[in-house]
């Protein structure tokens, strides 16, 4: 039977019209208050929506921040399909995710870390009873799938740390540090650090035995593992190029897989032994994985058809240069047996797209869509190449999972909704099953959204959002924020945004705008920020502000500019090219960029982009707002991580010494121990009452109300 293919008015009276009703209602709207910094405590994060083969359940994850132990939890959950009282199904004092149904719907598997040990799958009779341990990886597992029978499981794991024979095994050698010998031209990433040799693999367990074997070997990193139809081939995604750290090119591969996977682990050791480890290797990779891709873009996100006969993937929809780094996404097939070459579906579609699933009769293929602030769920008929919504229109669909019966469990996000579970498919209107933050959105009282269209200084037509106080006044000019997004391949959408509105909450209107280099609106439209980040994309974000300024709703007197990765990178080149904003807050930026080279994570992206610095200094210069510091007067507040390998916190450190050299009114926040997005509860909280802080000085002229500013 074909999944729906219009859009559910049920989905859009149950995202859109609640919210909004509690607002028009004097009475409750008297009860109502603004959102406040405390607010980022009281909100739980809901994700990883999975739906039980008989459609009765979905299971699904509330993540809660701890404000007293400064961290946050994740617990699962289980809610009828139906609608009725949702269940907890683990512990709230430890953390479980990646939620996953056993084949026959009676088990729940998930990753926990539990007793200070790794990471290992767990298993939950959903009949009721204790959480079981399945795995026992030393290294611990990273990800894991059900095979098709169930009876098997696919895990990624990362390879052991070596051992060193004869080395002291005191405790005081343990604490010894030992030196970072590096070899390779990829030797770092964000929230990893340096980077040695060891690799990602996948394996497959067998659930009864234990048995454990090695599936693929080699000096590359394996992921995304998909089970064959029938459990006898595994699909994934890997760079098996001569050297992966040179490209930025994946390819689709399959692998079989052992039908005999030896005998248990008591009688072989563990994964990651070396003696097994070889064994499997001597065994397994005498059938070398089969490719199925090629270079030079990434391919990834396999899906099997139901016959086993194709594979859906999402693949680069340009491979020029200015395409591998900021292109677009799209969906394609191949064929398993490589009897036809890889074919592009929804071949008029200029959007990107993810997560691609077959139907389960094999008609279609479902996707997630990203176009032009939405993000909707949608399918592409394999016959007519015809393109239709699932789920579309003004709300944000973030992830799916569907069954084999067709039915839906979706994540969906409206402007005055955080993300809660729906449920519908196969004919089947969507409802929400969840209501996690339903009290406290109704205890708020929210700014209004909406999304305005203008024209750029060369005419493209350009989006922003808009998001306006709670207590807007038509006629009034209000202190507005240029808020910029990161990416800059990503875009501004109909989701709830905590950030806008708070600012939104204290008095501002924020202007959000999809510059050229946004995901969402086309190639060429993304493709325009490359070598050229300091023009369209800079005129783009100044006529957002142009726009609401002849709305009537911004004053042009009250401007600030913000941002946070290439959000602040656009700032940083903002404030060095006008002087009308009276605040600006930078985080996570760059501004010499030739420091950045070979200190961050990006070598390929600079080479491709600007060449090699030593090769063309006059441009690597030119490029570089650090050059230009003179022209900022701009007060700024500059901030980021103390372990930032994205955007190093060395290019906020000579943002700010210039600036004080230059006797300029600046700040540098440094959080410890931090990667380039901010973890640490404490550490969100004290950003964003800075944030308060600043443009209320700077932009409203406001007496500080923190000490923290």
């Amino acid at each position: 039977m074909p999944l729906v293919r219009r859009l559910i008015p049920v989905l859009l009276i149950g995202v859109l019209s609640a919210p909004l009703a509690a607002q028009d209602a004097p009475s409750r709207a008297a009860r109502q208050r603004l959102l406040e910094v405390d607010d980022l405590f009281r909100f739980r994060r809901v994700g990883s929506p999975v739906i039980s083969p008989d459609g009765e359940w979905v299971a699904y994850t509330v993540t809660t921040v701890l404000e007293k132990e400064d961290a946050t939890r994740t617990r699962i959950w289980m809610a009828p399909a139906a609608g009725g009282e949702a269940l907890p199904l683990t512990a709230a004092g430890v953390s479980s995710s990646s939620p996953k149904w056993s084949p026959d719907g009676r088990f729940l598997g998930f990753l926990s870390a539990r007793d200070d040990g790794e990471t290992q799958v767990w298993v939950l009779d959903r009949r009721g009873g204790e959480a079981q341990k399945l795995t026992a990886v030393k290294q611990g597992v990273s990800g894991f799938e059900w095979s098709p029978d169930g009876k098997r499981l696919v895990l990624t794991i990362r390879d052991p740390e070596d051992e060193k024979a004869g080395a002291d095994s005191t405790a005081a050698a343990k604490d010894r540090p030992e030196p970072w010998v590096i070899d390779r031209i990829q030797f770092k990433r964000d929230g990893r650090g340096y980077l040695d040799r060891r690799r990602t693999h996948l394996y497959v367990f067998d659930v009864a035995t234990k048995a454990l074997r090695q599936v693929t070997f080699g000096d590359y990193d394996d992921g995304a593992p998909a089970w064959s139809p029938d459990g006898r081939m595994l699909a994934f995604v890997s760079n098996r190029d001569p050297d992966p750290d040179t490209t930025v090119n994946s390819d689709v591969w399959v692998v079989p897989v052992p039908e005999d996977l030896g005998p248990p682990p008591s009688a072989r050791g563990t994964a990651g032994d070396g003696d097994e480890a070889a064994a499997a290797r001597a065994v397994v990779d005498t059938v070398a994985p089969r490719r199925l891709t090629g270079p030079p873009g990434g391919d990834r996100s396999p899906a099997w058809s139901p016959d086993g006969r194709w594979i859906a993937y999402v693949t680069d929809a340009s491979t020029t240069p200015a395409g591998l780094a900021y292109g677009t996404s799209a969906l394609a097939v191949v064929s398993v047996d490589g009897d036809a070459a890889p074919r592009r579906l929804a071949r008029a579609l200029d959007r990107s797209i993810s997560s691609p699933r077959f139907t389960p009769d094999g008609s279609g293929v479902l996707f997630l869509l990203t176009s032009e602030g939405e993000r909707s769920l949608a399918r592409v008929d394999l016959a007519t190449d015809e393109v239709t919504r699932v789920i579309g229109g003004e709300r944000s669909v973030a992830s799916y999972d569907m069954n084999a019966s067709g039915a839906i469990a979706a994540l969906v996000s409206a402007p005055h909704l955080p993300g809660e579970v729906f449920v519908g498919g196969a004919d089947a209107p969507f409802q929400r099953i969840t209501t996690v933050n339903d009290s406290l959105i109704g205890a708020l009282r929210l700014g209004a959204v909406e999304k305005t269209r203008f024209r750029s200084r060369d005419g493209t037509p350009v989006d922003a959002f808009i998001v306006k106080p709670p207590d807007f006044r038509p006629g009034v000019r209000y202190p507005t924020l240029l808020w910029i997004h990161g990416g800059p391949t990503s875009q501004d959408d109909w989701s709830f945004d905590f950030t806008a509105q708070l600012y939104a909450a204290n008095g501002y209107v924020v202007v959000m705008p999809n510059y050229r280099g946004s995901d969402g609106y086309g190639e060429a439209f993304a493709e325009a920020v490359f070598r050229r980040w300091d023009d369209e994309p800079l005129e783009d974000v100044l006529a957002a502000v142009d726009h609401v300024i002849e709305m009537g709703i911004a004053d042009p007197e009250r401007l600030g500019v913000g941002g946070w990765s290439f959000g602040g990178i656009m700032t940083d080149i903002v404030i060095t090219n006008t002087t009308r904003f009276k605040a600006a807050m930078t985080g996570a930026s760059e501004v010499l960029y030739a420091s950045n080279y070979g200190h961050d994570q990006y070598q390929w992206l600079w080479e491709t982009e600007y060449g090699f610095p030593w090769r063309d200094p006059d441009l690597w210069k030119e490029i570089s707002p650090f050059y230009k510091l003179e022209r900022i007067t701009t007060p700024t507040l500059i901030m980021g991580g103390e372990r930032d390998w994205n955007v190093p916190i060395i290019n906020s450190e000579q943002l700010y010494q210039g600036l004080r050299r230059l006797g300029r009114t600046t700040r540098l926040v440094v959080y410890p121990g931090e990667p380039h997005g901010i973890r640490r509860p404490s550490f969100q909280k004290d950003r964003y009452e800075r944030w308060l802080a600043w443009f209320g000085r700077y932009v409203k002229g406001a007496a500080a109300t923190t000490t923290s500013e």
